[in-house]
């Protein structure tokens, strides 16, 4: 994966690239977790790389089901709350599949729906219009949420271990140790 995205054709190439990349690095951020690690909260928003994982995995679900006319398994703001929370029978390694499974199925979606066909919204404050969105949106707002939470995934890696960015990406990819990046190593880790 390169630092950046990478070049697009179109519009919708670049909807399923950029939501692609940002995933990537949640990926990223989550390689190499012990299991105990993926539960645990360093930082003063009380988020956990696995909550992050799970909520992210919650998102992709809502909007394609939303996109496909499905109605949402999340009804209410405490299940969307609990969203950020991995379960007592849930494993990082059980919700990075489901994620990546859920992120197969958005990526299908994007890549043959009608990008200005209207979804249907419920009427809740935080959405921008109560006659709904166009998929065009929802596309635009999953690379905007996942983008978000790709961001606190770095500093909740960093605060857990030191893990950083780029060697966590080298390390993930399967970087040569002589590269311009040293992939990251848990022996190496400072904490």
């Amino acid at each position: 994966m390169p630092m950046n995205a990478p070049l697009v054709r179109d519009e919708r190439d670049g909807f399923v690239a950029f939501l692609q990349h940002q995933r990537q690095a949640v990926h990223n951020a989550v390689y190499g977790l012990r299991e105990d690690q993926a539960r645990l909260r360093p930082t003063p928003s009380g988020l956990s790389l696995g909550g992050l994982v799970t909520h992210l995995l919650y998102g992709e679900r809502n909007w394609s089901d939303r996109i496909e006319g499905i109605p949402p398994a999340v009804n209410s703001f405490e299940q969307y709350m609990g969203s950020f929370e991995l379960t007592e029978g849930e494993t990082l390694a059980s919700v990075v599949a489901a994620y990546e499974q859920a992120s197969a199925r958005t990526d299908a979606i994007l890549g043959r729906a009608d990008l200005d066909r209207r979804v249907p919204l419920p009427d809740e404050p935080w959405f921008p219009d109560p006659n709904g969105c166009t998929v065009r949106w929802i596309a635009f707002h999953l690379i905007e949420e996942t983008a978000r939470h790709a961001g606190h995934a770095d500093l909740i890696r960093e605060a857990l271990d030191g893990g950083l960015s780029g060697p966590l990406m080298a390390a993930a990819e399967g970087w040569p140790d002589e590269g311009w990046i040293k992939p990251w190593r848990a022996a190496d880790s400072p904490r």
